[in-house]
């Protein structure tokens, strides 16, 4: 029993001496890791954290986000709702002869901006299409009924009137000062649910959608925007409109990330040509050219990638005049940057015939910079048609007995020339769409995508005719 207690003591007595110990050195370690902690050197590789106070009393997790009641206040009343109605008859496969089937009533939606406030409306020309009765409703429910002042197929902007004064308007902001990243807001009536706003960033310019030669020089956002959202405004931090909004990509018919506006500089440039000429003018460069990438850049055997390569000077031209060759790379219009054709054709879409540019080329590796008169296109080869066409005066007009037209001057196609049509004929509508110069003729063959039309030409002895091209 005396060894028991013996050993018990003796255990007792160790523990006390470990539990000593250790207390008094982990005692030293702390103050040895204080002292390392706070009294560090400094030095120039060396970060050093700075205290930082977040002053935000009202505890508002997003008070650093930048605040959009303003711009709504000012924006969201300009922004209208569009109603496209239309009577189509439907013929019965049982009509004989003279029978028609009945007459269905369609109706489709938008959105349109009003940029005047004697009530002038941008909306996009898909929105309005093949329209019998167009009405417009405003942000109060006041609904008016809307005319078609005129179009532009290829760019998809349409301008209406609504009898109407001292409306709130939205002013044109420059589409080529928007930047990537910077705040936009999309307003307009998806799926009728009234006026609704979503915000986004800017996430790309000069979007090229269909990789082709056609004007497609969109930009690209990520604010929420969907069916009924086209015509509708997209607006800067400024309330000022940078864009139409036109289309997305989507699977299923809805938003899944991205929305297409067409710039506001397209947009203002096409309704002054409509109210000032009646029809579009379109300024041109009068240069071949293709856009450079790294394959292309390798068949060309340059170091360039971006621009746009020459390959030919049309004659004639302000390019022919100015000084510009065969090779030159195009880099920068008015000191815009030109990267891709998107970016080329976008730009010339907000110019006129007579307008003076300054153009930047890359020759030999070293920066020139011209001026360039733009000149009008007043004659073009149509491959799908197989005939040449040209602008003519208004005294060839008048001989015709027309108030519109673009002369025929050369005919390869061998089916139209047994059929009659000669050089000399003029071609004054496709589609019930007047024609009144060579771009209108080209723009809207190019949109017709080798579909079925209907081409209404005039003889030379003032004789209307009309083919049907499948």
């Amino acid at each position: 029993m005396k060894k028991l207690i013996t050993y018990i003591s003796i255990a007792l007595f160790s523990s006390l001496i470990s539990l000593g110990t250790y207390h008094y050195l982990n005692k030293n370690n702390s103050k040895d890791q204080v002292v390392n902690l706070t009294n560090v050197p400094k030095t120039d590789s060396m970060p050093v954290a700075i205290p930082v106070h977040y002053n935000n009393p009202q505890n508002k997790y997003y008070g650093s986000l930048p605040d959009f009641k303003d711009i709504v206040k000012k924006t969201k009343n300009s922004v209208v709702h569009v109603r496209n109605t239309r009577y189509v008859q439907k013929y019965s496969p049982y009509s004989y002869g003279y029978r028609q089937g009945p007459v269905y009533k369609q109706e489709g939606t938008g959105s349109g901006v009003i940029i005047s406030p004697d009530g002038y409306i941008v909306t996009n020309n898909h929105v309005i299409k093949d329209a019998s009765e167009i009405e417009v409703t405003l942000d109060n429910n006041k609904t008016y009924r809307a005319k078609l002042i005129g179009t532009d197929v290829n760019t998809d902007i349409a301008l209406l009137k609504i009898e109407a004064e001292h409306l709130p308007y939205i002013i044109f902001g420059d589409s080529d000062k928007v930047e990537l990243g910077e705040w936009a807001l999309a307003i307009g009536n998806p799926y009728n649910l009234g006026t609704t706003v979503t915000a986004g960033i800017i996430s790309a310019k000069g979007r090229d959608l269909k990789g082709n030669s056609k004007i497609e020089n969109f930009i690209q956002t990520d604010a929420v925007v969907n069916p009924g959202n086209s015509g509708g405004a997209l607006v800067n931090e400024k309330g000022e409109l940078i864009g139409i909004n036109t289309m997305i990509f989507s699977m299923n018919g809805s938003y899944i990330g991205y929305s297409f506006a067409i710039p506001s500089n397209i947009a203002r440039k096409i309704v002054d040509d409509i109210l000032e000429f009646g029809s579009i003018k379109k300024g041109v460069l009068g240069i071949k050219g293709v856009e450079l990438n790294n394959e292309m850049a390798d068949r060309l055997h340059i170091d360039e990638t971006k621009g746009i390569y020459i390959y030919e000077i049309e004659p004639h031209t302000g390019a022919a005049k100015s000084g510009i060759k065969t090779g030159d790379i195009i880099i920068k219009i008015n000191n815009v940057d030109i990267k891709t054709m998107a970016d080329l054709l976008g730009f010339l879409k907000t110019k006129r015939p007579g307008d003076k540019i300054e153009i930047t080329v890359l020759r030999d590796g070293k920066e020139k910079v011209l001026d360039i008169e733009l000149s009008q296109n007043n004659a073009a080869y149509l491959k799908s048609m197989g005939i040449s066409v040209k602008n003519i005066d208004r005294k060839t007009l008048n001989r015709y007995g027309v108030n519109h037209g673009v002369f025929i001057d050369g005919v390869k196609n061998p089916m139209l020339y047994e059929n009659g049509i000669r050089p000399g004929y003029l071609i004054t509508r496709i589609n019930d769409v007047d024609i009144h110069n060579v771009d209108d003729l080209t723009d809207i063959l190019t949109t017709l995508n080798n579909t079925q039309y209907t081409m209404e030409v005039v003889s030379p002895n003032g004789r209307i005719e009309k083919y049907i091209f499948r």
